[in-house]
Formats: structure tokens, sequence, C-alpha cells
């Protein structure tokens, strides 16, 4: 068979691949959330308190839409039209120069462009009081990522180009293989290289609460490293907890703002909430989907980008020449936007399973449904979002549905 027939069988194996993974590991039984139970719960919420989350997330939604859509439209721009080829072309040098250098340019850009509404969401933030960062610590995080996202693009982009130099009939069999086994490592080194710049974690204190927390995850049967503060109040008022990382690098971290706003059962249901993640494996189910999808991925960019109309529309002969960079930024930045919806909904499945993990395993309902007002009130989250937009972008479960299961799971034990 020819590569391009090749390429189509692989694209059908990783999507089928990355299919039956979802479909084995992903509940798609979600608990119990009756809509009365749901509207009962949002009656009995501070008025006050709501109104304000709402407000904030209006004024969020100014700037988030907006931004979302212009960095959408410059990268069609840059994709869709010789712009971004053009551009690329004015970096001097060999290919890798022109490659690495001409990728972060248009990278560069798109930021550029999104800079000022970024901006403005700071000063939103700032204005309700859930930012504590002034300008300075703001752009210092900003430079950061910007600095971290610049590193690991320059790899993938010489890394990219280098084998399609190599390979040129089979690059895309070699690229694909190369992305999935970047989401892998990630996964490993995000938790103690990533968020190490942005964080600074100390182990929690020996304490009755440090204890329950390794008690509790030793009797769930899910091992982990450490118990761990992060510093969280340098950059928010948000409350939260989380699990991360995979074998030898999973620990418990806990915002240190959750523990001066919440009482010790609060934590504690926070924590087992996320001990049900690590239970059930959800870090490992999306590794592996997001390697099979971002292998799919790669594979599918090299079926399109043989498809001479649209190679002609953004100025270019080949995706493997660097110029073309923009093509490939466009074209997964549409399927970034179409598979959203479908992400946002494996997603909620995933937590509502790890929410009911929870209650299980702490069995004190009472508190979690506790933990959700103040997870809402303290981080401003609008308890029952619009409907449309829960169903494209949420990726938990409402705080009324999170509260309506409690009550459902409390009636049935």
């Amino acid at each position: 068979m020819s590569p391009r027939n090749w390429a189509m069988l692989a694209l059908v194996i990783l999507v089928a691949a990355a299919v039956v993974t979802v479909a084995l590991l992903v509940p798609w039984h979600r608990p119990p959330a009756p809509r009365s139970d749901q509207l009962a719960a949002l009656a009995e919420l501070p008025a006050d308190k709501v109104e304000r989350a709402r407000a904030y997330r209006r004024a969020v939604r100014l700037v988030a839409y907006p931004n979302m859509g212009l960095g959408l439209l410059l990268a069609l721009l840059l994709g869709l039209t010789p712009l971004g080829a053009r551009l690329v072309g004015l970096v001097p040098g060999p290919w890798w120069v022109r490659a690495v250098a001409g990728g972060l340019l248009l990278v560069f850009l798109g930021e550029l462009v999104t800079l000022p509404l970024s901006a403005v969401g700071h000063t939103i933030s700032v204005r309700y009081g859930l930012s504590t960062q002034g300008w300075g610590a703001w752009f210092v995080d900003l430079l950061k990522g910007y600095a971290i996202g610049a590193v690991l693009g320059a790899i993938v982009l010489l890394v990219f180009y280098g084998i399609t130099r190599l390979a040129p009939n089979w690059w895309w069999a070699w690229a694909a293989a190369g992305a999935a086994a970047l989401v892998v490592l990630l996964t490993f080194i995000f938790p103690v290289v990533i968020e190490p710049v942005f964080n600074k974690f100390t182990p929690m204190d020996d304490s009755p609460l440090r204890t329950r927390i390794m008690t509790m995850a030793a009797s769930d049967g899910v091992p982990v490293r450490d118990v761990l503060v992060a510093d969280a109040s340098r950059r928010t008022r948000a409350v939260n907890a989380y699990v991360s990382g995979l074998g030898p690098t999973r620990r418990v971290v806990v915002y240190d703002t959750l523990l001066e706003e919440a009482p010790e059962d609060e934590v504690i249901s926070v924590v087992a909430h996320e001990l049900g993640h690590a239970k059930d494996n959800d870090v490992l189910t999306g590794t592996l989907t997001g390697a099979f999808g971002t292998a799919a991925l790669v594979i599918g960019l090299y079926l399109a980008g043989s498809w001479a109309p649209l190679l002609k529309r953004a100025g270019v002969d080949s995706l493997t020449d660097p110029r073309a960079i923009g093509l490939l930024m466009a074209m997964a930045a549409v399927v970034g936007v179409l598979a959203a919806p479908a992400q946002a909904y494996v997603s909620r499945s995933i937590e509502a399973r790890a929410d009911q993990h929870a209650m299980e395993l702490t069995a004190d309902p009472q508190t979690f449904e506790q933990m959700q007002e103040r997870l809402a009130m303290v981080n401003l989250g609008d308890p029952d979002p619009p409907a449309v937009e829960q169903l494209l972008f949420g990726s938990h479960p409402t705080t009324v549905e999170r509260i309506a299961a409690a009550r459902a799971y409390a009636r049935s034990s």
C-alpha cells in the first residue's frame, strides 16, 4: 500500500482505540441530579452571592468569547491565506531556523493579538476580588507561560521538521508516535517540572488533617507520595485541591486558600473527590485518549494537507515546508473547537463519578453539599449557568447538579 493508504488505516485504528478507551473507561451513567433538587438548591443559596457570581461570569464572558473568537480568526487568517507562509518566509537562515523561529513568530502574534483581552480579564478578576495579583506578578506569570510554551514549541517544531526531512514519505508515522509519546511524558513531568514554575509546593506539616488524608488514601487503595500545600494565595482567592501525576509522581495538592477558607471536613471531602480520579485511573484515561487523539490529529493533518486546493490557499506546496506552519496551526485550531463539546461531556461524566466516589468514601453527602456551595461562592462560579454554555464548555457538573446528586445519594443511603 502507499503511505497515504497506510496513514488512512492508522487513522482508523487510532480513532477506534480512542473510542474503545473512552467507551470502557469513561462512566456513561451519571449519578442522579433531579431538576427539582437543583432548583431547590439554587433557591437556598445566598441570593446576593449568586448574583455577584453571575455578574462576574457575565463580565468574563464579554472577554472570554471574543478572546476565543479572535484567536481562532487569527489562526484561520494565518493558515488559510498566504499571510502565514509569507511571515515565516521572512525568517532568514537554514530550514531549522525558519521552522523554529517562524513557528514561534506565528504563536507570538496570536498571543500579542489576544493580550489586551487577557489583560481586561485580569482586571475583572481583580475588581471582583478573585485575583490577588498585581500587574507585575501577573505579567511575570504570563512570561513564564510564554517561555514554557516557546521551549516546548521549539522542540516540537525542530523534531517535526527534522522528521519530515529524514522520512519524507513516512514522516506522519514517526510524528504521530512522537506526539503520543510527548503526551505521556508530559503527564509524568508536569507535576515535578512545570507546576513548580508557577507555585511553591511545601509538604503539609504533620497534623491531624495530613494524617486523615494519608489514612483515607491508603484505605482507598490509592498510594500517594506526599501531601503538598500550594501557595495559590499569591495569585488567587479561589479554593481547590487536586491529585496529579502517575505512579511515583502522584501527590495530593491542597491550595493554601482552601485550608484557610474551609473547615477540615470539607477539605477531606474535596480530597476524597480527587482520590476518586486516582482510584478510577482518570489521569491514565486522559493520557491514553490524549495520546491516541494527538496521534490521530497528526495523521489527519497529513491527509488533509495533501489536498491541493488547501495547500494553494495557504500559499505552500507541502506541509513539510516550514512556511506551512500557519496551515497546520489553523487546522489544529478548527479540530480543537469541534472537539471541545465532546471533551467537555466526557469530563463532566468523569467528574460526576469522582463526586460519587467522594460521598461513598466519606459517607458524608451533607459535607459534600456544603463544600460545593463554598466552591461556587468563593470561586465566583455560576451555580446554574446557561444550558448551552454548560453543554459546550462545562468541564464539571454545575453546582446545583452536584448538590442535587448529593441529596439523591443521601436519600438512597
